[in-house]
């Protein structure tokens, strides 16, 4: 017969797969449950003990036990093919749609842009105001960025083994700004240029603004870059830079072992590409230590790392950084004749920040914020899409890649969820060639409530619908 422990938390548990207790939510105290259940206290926290042993609480230190749902298991989406050769980028009208005013009154499951709870607004309200205060300090140009800023960010890559000197960053406006930088700082207009695939769309936008044609090499959803396929496509190719999200990528969540990272560095060294790394999501590892950036490997300065506290801090900041090694001249140059400088006001109320410990306390926290917002995201979609639906599974960052079963449109899901008021990024948005159209690409960081939880029914039954439709044409 079972220990009376064990009924208890066979109880709550039941509870909890009924949806009484949702995921994410806090359980009444030991106190409430004792007197309710009729059972001692001893009892209660033994049973607690029971159902973290089977992965359906989490204790955090003086809040209490709170529901944890493991994700409904689904596979992972198929590794794409690789490419005959380069194309020409063209930005989709699509893209620009979705960053829209209009795109803001829809259910917000499309921009890859943190909910307002998910972001340290007071506290940079604060270290605004503190920066308000130093006068011209905030009203000069700062280039190449304000002194305390490059230094903060020099400490934090000197933690994850980049030793860089203040005086090798440089600040920008955005990620997106760093990598428009790097790419003109080493390619020509009509040059060939390597990226990921399924890709970011800013990054193949900011291929378009500077003229390029990109080759895609195929990316595993959880391994990463193919570095077979990128070093096919060097020797068929005059590849004349590689791009690439290291850790956590946007789409597919996916984060190169520090292995796969050291074989990447030195097959572009090795053939003279430079690498311009994209670690914009780097700090928000759900779990463990944060992964080191392919800089890291790098000893001949070939690696440009760019980042940016968009994701982690405040994208409307628009607070970048790039340390593009031995093209740091060229770089500066770009800069310089690009916009002079990026402002002062964002540069020294982030430095304060930092250096006040505040960014570290953000980031314990909203780490595990996202950890369960994508395991609830993912479980989400395996109850309501339909069978043979295929989903990532991001160790860091916030957003999940759907693989829709044959016969689904993910463009035509994207166009019938607009008419429903939800705002889904649909998957030709990641690629130049057309491919993906099964797939779309979901932003997990928003509080889960009945209006997420219903949009996401929604966009299954809209698979379906799809499905369905596209089964019947071909009768």
């Amino acid at each position: 017969m079972d220990t009376l422990y064990h009924q208890v938390a066979d109880q709550v548990e039941n509870l909890i797969r009924d949806g009484v207790y949702r995921d994410g939510e806090r359980l009444p105290g030991v106190r409430v449950l004792s007197r309710q259940l009729g059972v001692s206290i001893a009892t209660v926290l033994q049973a607690h003990q029971t159902l973290e042993g089977r992965g359906l609480l989490e204790p955090r230190e003086r809040s209490g036990y709170f529901v944890r749902v493991p994700p409904v298991d689904a596979p992972e989406p198929a590794m794409s093919s690789h490419d005959a050769g380069p194309s020409p980028v063209s930005a989709r009208e699509m893209t620009m749609d979705l960053c829209s005013d209009e795109e803001r009154r829809l259910v917000p499951l499309a921009t890859a842009v943190p909910h307002p709870d998910y972001l340290p607004i007071r506290q940079i309200q604060q270290a605004s105001i503190w920066a308000a205060r130093h006068g011209l300090d905030t009203l000069d140009y700062a280039f190449p960025g304000k002194s305390d800023f490059r230094r903060q960010v020099a400490q934090r890559m000197a933690a994850l083994g980049v030793a860089v000197s203040p005086d090798e960053i440089l600040a920008t406006n955005g990620a997106q700004e760093a990598i428009i930088l790097a790419l003109r700082a080493v390619t020509e207009p009509g040059d060939i240029v390597a990226v990921e695939s399924p890709s970011f769309p800013g990054i193949l936008q900011a291929l378009e603004i500077v003229g390029l044609k990109v080759i895609e090499i195929p990316a595993h959803p959880s391994e990463g870059l193919s570095l077979e396929g990128l070093q096919l496509a060097m020797e068929q190719w005059p590849i004349k830079a590689c791009v690439a999200v290291t850790n956590h990528s946007n789409p597919m969540g996916m984060r190169l072992s520090d292995d796969h990272k050291r074989k990447l560095v030195a097959l572009l060294a090795d053939a003279g590409v430079p690498l311009i790394e994209d670690d914009i999501y780097g700090d928000l590892a759900h779990s463990g230590e944060r992964p080191r950036p392919a800089r890291s490997f790098d000893r001949s300065g070939n690696v440009i790392y760019c980042s940016s506290f968009s994701k982690t801090i405040s994208p409307g900041l628009r607070l970048g950084w790039i340390a593009p090694g031995r093209y740091f001249s060229a770089v500066r140059q770009q800069k310089y004749f690009t916009n002079l400088a990026t402002a002062s006001l964002p540069q020294m109320a982030v430095a304060h920040f930092l250096e006040q410990g505040g960014y570290d306390r953000h980031l314990r926290g909203v780490r595990r914020v996202y950890r369960d917002a994508t395991a609830r995201l993912r479980s989400a979609v395996a109850r309501y899409f339909p069978e043979g639906t295929a989903v990532t599974r991001p160790s860091g960052g916030f957003v999940v890649w759907v693989q829709l079963p044959d016969g689904c449109s993910g463009t035509t899901v994207y166009r019938l969820a607009r008419e429903r008021g939800i705002n889904v990024a649909p998957g030709i948005m990641f690629s130049t060639t057309g491919k993906f159209e099964n797939c779309l690409r979901l932003n997990a960081a928003n509080p889960w409530t009945p209006r997420i939880e219903e949009a996401i029914r929604t966009l299954g039954q809209l698979a379906t619908e799809t499905r369905r439709e596209g089964a019947a044409a071909r009768l």
